[in-house]
């Protein structure tokens, strides 16, 4: 199917400028490029990516999510979450809190499995529509195979900044030989109507290690270290936008930044059209104990000396119960008051 064409993003509103990171230069070992991407990793937490080579994958995957999302609510609902933390699977619109008063989300997603994609025909983790198996070895497993080796070398670049052992990143991701979290997710989000201000997706960090992001409208939001008031990031075609999550800044003690950051409509135009996105989520292997690797690096071990005492680099978690915390917690069908919202909280804690 043809991208569709969409009306401009508007030029008359806060945006917050991100560096641009050329993987094709990551991948070739290019030392300036490796530096503007720790620059970027540890002051925000957010960058573009070009040259990734993932926009047939991509492109392939939004019309995974269009077929999936057109199917009737009863069938879509065969396929749900469910309540009790897993995240694979569909998520009605209006299921998950945006804040601590229990306001309903405005948006409906698709999660698949890491695992499963990997797996295909063999189920890993669970089943899914037939719009996603027709699609899993033609369009999605392509995708999450290009999207951990994006992330791998994202790893490895900062493994070797943190001075932590070769290849300790990849042991506790990709290297784990564990089943993870890691997930694809496709997100439509509702159409015209809603006050500019709406979250769609309330303020969060993201709960893993590394997210890489794909959308073609305006309504992702950061709050930058300082700043008061959210901007939006402007979408720019064929780039994504990749951002550090939870487990990594904990790893590292800090030095790589988780920053906070929100999903709001589309500005100008833009905001009469569904907002689709897609996202490819990258978490450690489920038993991994999420813990500043202060043992393994003297850089970390400095970094956490210095570090704000809001953050604990040692929750005494595993990814696993992170992530199950947090997807459970989310949910409105689990709350009881505004301590449910706050369960569901990582890294921002204490910064919102």
């Amino acid at each position: 199917m043809p991208v569709p064409t969409l009306p401009p993003f508007p030029d008359n509103v806060p945006t917050h400028p991100l560096l641009v990171i050329d993987y094709g230069l990551l991948k070739s070992g290019d030392s300036e490029e490796k530096d503007r991407l720790w620059t970027a990793a540890t002051e925000l937490g957010f960058w573009y990516l070009k040259n990734h080579g993932a926009d047939e994958e991509v492109n392939g995957m939004f019309d995974m999510g269009a077929e999936t999302m057109a199917l009737p609510t009863e069938e879509k609902m065969k396929f749900t979450q469910g309540d009790a933390g897993v995240s694979f699977g569909y998520k009605a619109a209006g299921a998950s809190a945006v804040d601590a008063e229990g306001n309903p989300d405005t948006v409906e997603f698709l999660n698949v499995s890491k695992d499963d994609a990997l797996s295909y025909p063999k189920p890993a983790r669970r089943i899914y529509p037939h719009t996603v198996n027709n699609r899993m070895g033609s369009t999605i497993t392509p995708f999450v195979r290009k999207s951990v080796d994006i992330n791998d070398t994202i790893l490895a670049i900062f493994n070797e900044k943190l001075g932590l052992p070769e290849g300790t990143l990849d042991s506790l991701h990709t290297g784990s030989g564990e089943y993870s979290g890691s997930e694809t997710r496709v997100i439509k989000s509702r159409a015209a109507g809603l006050p500019a201000d709406r979250m769609a997706i309330g303020a969060h960090t993201d709960f893993g290690s590394l997210s890489f992001l794909h959308n073609r409208l305006g309504g992702l939001q950061v709050l930058p270290p300082g700043v008061e008031e959210w901007q939006y990031v402007r979408p720019l075609p064929g780039h994504a936008i990749c951002n550090v999550g939870d487990a990594l800044s904990v790893m590292s003690g800090g030095i790589l930044r988780s920053n906070i950051h929100r999903v709001v409509p589309p500005p100008g135009d833009q905001s009469k059209l569904d907002r689709w996105s897609l996202v490819f989520f990258f978490r450690p292997g489920n038993p991994v104990l999420l813990r500043a690797l202060t043992d393994q690096s003297s850089i970390i071990a400095d970094a956490v000396k210095n570090a704000d005492e809001s953050i604990n680099f040692n929750p005494g978690e595993t990814a696993e119960e992170w992530f199950v915390r947090r997807v459970r917690y989310q949910l409105l069908s689990n709350r009881k008051g505004p301590e449910t919202w706050m369960a569901s909280r990582g890294t921002e804690k204490g910064r919102v």
